[in-house]
């Protein structure tokens, strides 16, 4: 039978795919020299760390943030996809101390199957750390409400992005120099809002005891209906005792917490009330997660930025209208981060 030039055609087209197929088996499947190289892949269970780590990483890196805005990671519990995403990333970056208390398994999971997985905020000594009586022992995990304690987790993320990625390291450093800048300026900013509240109502009341490292850092009594994890359970003698300490001190405004329930401040805001003490809600403050994802507030330096211009404006402080970025246009220049 006679074949047809279509048939020919066919033919020809058959024979170029196999000898393509054989030549990828021969010389094997990689990129042609010069070819970008693809993004690291990076996982972090919170936003504060996967904000720093996108600063520094940049393009040279793909961030997933596992717990999103109004997560509490003391409760967090890994998914099937959080299980997978953990195990298939190059790098783990979490914070550690027993805040994703839960992850605990998966994450020795990931490390015992080779995976880069890094715990940021067991670097610091002890000695740095705050230790509540009611903690049995474990050190308060929430460090990066401190900016100049959390501006020293830049050095580990960046050794760890070099170990794995050399090339990039002037990228990384580069990066790293401009963002502790910026942590820098923003933790002067912090001490002078704080600082700008009338001492006697320098007394910080939120839902669960996270900020002890704020107020440590920024001269602020800080008071928590809860313990520093969400896992205990505030009891009828803790609202009263508050309730005792805000009437006598004259407090005037507490706080809620994106990721906590409000139901323990309503309760402070009603007991006060039956002292004759009116009480308000001075704004909702970001302790164990940040705000939406492409929002200020959704960044680490813009979740600081809210929380202490909140706090001064409600306590009596005197913040610059506009916070943090108001403050630093009027003060001076800065460099951006590269992103």
């Amino acid at each position: 039978m006679k074949k047809t030039r279509s048939d020919l055609r066919d033919r020809n087209r058959w024979i170029h795919a196999q000898i393509a197929i054989l030549g990828l088996l021969f010389f094997g499947f990689s990129a042609p020299e010069g070819a970008a190289e693809p993004p690291i892949d990076i996982v972090s269970t919170t936003g504060m760390i996967g904000d720093l780590v996108r600063s520094i990483a940049g393009p040279r890196a793909q961030v997933e943030v596992l717990m999103g805005e109004g997560v509490d990671p003391h409760l967090y519990k890994a998914r099937p996809s959080d299980v997978r995403k953990l195990l298939r990333a190059d790098i783990t970056f979490y914070n550690g101390l027993f805040l994703e208390g839960r992850m605990a398994e998966v994450l020795g999971q990931a490390s015992r199957r080779g995976r880069k997985v890094v715990a940021l905020g067991e670097i610091f000594s002890s000695s740095s750390l705050l230790h509540p009586k009611e903690s049995n022992g474990h050190p308060d995990p929430h460090v990066w409400m401190d900016v100049s304690l959390w501006r020293k987790t830049l050095e580990v993320i960046v050794r760890t992005l070099v170990s794995f990625d050399p090339d990039g390291e002037a990228v990384y450093r580069a990066n790293s120099d401009a963002l502790s800048s910026q942590l820098q300026k923003l933790d002067r900013y912090v001490h002078e809002v704080i600082s700008s509240i009338p001492k006697g109502n320098r007394v910080l009341v939120t839902a669960h005891d996270a900020f002890g490292y704020f107020g440590r850092a920024y001269d602020i009594d800080v008071e928590g209906i809860q313990g520093i994890s969400t896992e205990s359970e505030a009891g009828l003698a803790d609202i009263n005792r508050l309730v005792d300490f805000i009437a006598t001190r004259k407090i005037p405004a507490v706080f809620v917490e994106s990721s906590v329930p409000e139901k323990n401040v309503r309760a402070l805001i009603e007991g006060s009330a039956s002292r004759n003490h009116q009480l308000t809600i001075g704004g909702q403050l970001f302790s164990d997660a940040m705000g939406r994802p492409g929002s200020w507030e959704g960044t680490y330096i813009g979740m600081i930025d809210h929380n202490a211009t909140t706090i001064s404006r409600a306590l009596g402080g005197s913040p610059p209208e506009g916070g943090y970025r108001a403050w630093k246009q009027s003060s001076s220049s800065e460099p951006k981060v590269p992103r």
